[in-house]
């Protein structure tokens, strides 16, 4: 059985999955990447999580740097969770996961489309050099060369 952290693993994925891997913080990404939710009230009622757990949780995005709290204008006394560019930055990894889940699970009952034209979005690996759509089948992994101390 795996524990709560990777400590022994040397991956960006581990390291990532430290943070972001529970599932209630990913249902909670979720809802402020497409939901826009901002309130712990608002991912409260959306996830009908405990309210201890979703404390702990909220408080662990904000440490890491995933969202960061701001008191709103309309409602002093509380606060906001709004995601950085960190947690932005997480959106095409929700999409390949429901997409993955769509496909080999069950369509759920969302797609991610384009809002200037409607029309649904296309999530696709890219070779950097050439431009090339690539096959899943012609993307391996090597290690990176060493970076210079500087």
């Amino acid at each position: 059985m795996l524990g709560r952290t990777y400590e022994g693993e040397d991956c960006s994925a581990a390291r990532a999955l430290e943070l972001v891997g529970e599932r209630w913080s990913l249902l909670i990404l979720r809802d402020a990447l497409f939901r826009h939710y901002t309130r712990y009230s608002q991912f409260q009622s959306s996830l009908a999580i405990a309210p201890n757990i979703l404390a702990k949780r909220l408080s662990t995005l904000v440490e890491s740097g995933i969202f960061r709290t701001r008191a709103p204008e309309t409602r002093p006394g509380h606060q906001e969770y709004v995601l950085t560019e960190m947690g932005q930055s997480f959106k095409p990894v929700i999409i390949a996961l429901t997409r993955w889940g769509d496909q080999w699970i069950s369509p759920g009952p969302v797609e991610f489309v384009h809002h200037q034209c409607d029309t649904e979005v296309e999530h696709e690996i890219r070779c950097a050099a050439c431009g090339d759509d690539l096959p899943l089948a012609d993307v391996q992994v090597r290690l990176r060369s060493p970076q210079p101390a500087g």
